[in-house]
């Protein structure tokens, strides 16, 4: 029996898995978790054999997220389930702890494929992720700009694109107004944009928002 606890913050995604594993009959859904304070709760009251983690949750997430959890539980298996394609996202939260990265648009059964290999202690990386990946690093003077962002520096791209400010970024990432404004300025700078202004025409630009 593979014990698994989902970590999304939407509450249909977590109706949709649950539906999906209960026609598995070695799958049991032990707990869920709709944001990173939940996460880090479930992982040392619980019982599980993988994690099934969402990247960008309420509260503390990404490779941060990750890294708290390895140190709470370092041999947990930790699969990301995520809506992001970009080889520099998989790559940094892969970097940070994860044990496998596939994508929310994958079928069914390559889900339960990364969830019984990850499980077992194997690690996963979706066909057409690694494909990405390998041509990411072969490719670095090609890449769009975006590409040279850090997975926080991102997490934070992807904020403002919203509409946060920085006063509701430091409450999402509970990390400090100083630190929220820093990334932002290197961010910036990595892009060489000036403002905001310019941020949004590179998010649309690049179908990068939302």
């Amino acid at each position: 029996m593979i014990r698994i606890v989902i970590a999304d913050d939407h509450a249909i995604v977590r109706s949709g898995l649950r539906q999906i594993f209960a026609l598995v009959p070695d799958f049991k859904v032990v707990g869920e978790a709709a944001n990173g304070s939940d996460v880090l709760a479930l992982v040392q009251q619980t019982p599980l054999d993988l994690l099934l983690l969402d990247l960008y949750m309420p509260g503390i997430n990404g490779a941060d997220l990750i890294s708290r959890v390895k140190a709470h539980q370092p041999n947990l298996p930790i699969l990301v389930l995520s809506m992001h394609n970009e080889p520099q996202v998989a790559a940094s939260v892969l970097k940070a702890g994860a044990n496998g990265y596939i994508t929310k648009d994958c079928e069914p059964d390559i889900l339960l494929e990364a969830i019984r290999k990850v499980a077992a202690h194997g690690r996963y990386i979706s066909p057409d992720m690694a494909e990405k990946m390998v041509f990411d690093a072969t490719s670095t003077a090609t890449r769009p700009p975006h590409c040279l962002l850090s997975e926080r520096e991102m997490a934070i791209f992807r904020l403002l694109t919203r509409g946060k400010s920085v006063n509701e970024i430091a409450t999402e990432l509970v990390i400090s107004n100083k630190t929220v404004s820093t990334h932002k300025v290197r961010m910036l700078e990595k892009m060489n944009l000036a403002n905001l202004a310019d941020l949004m025409r590179y998010a649309m630009q690049h179908d990068l928002l939302g």
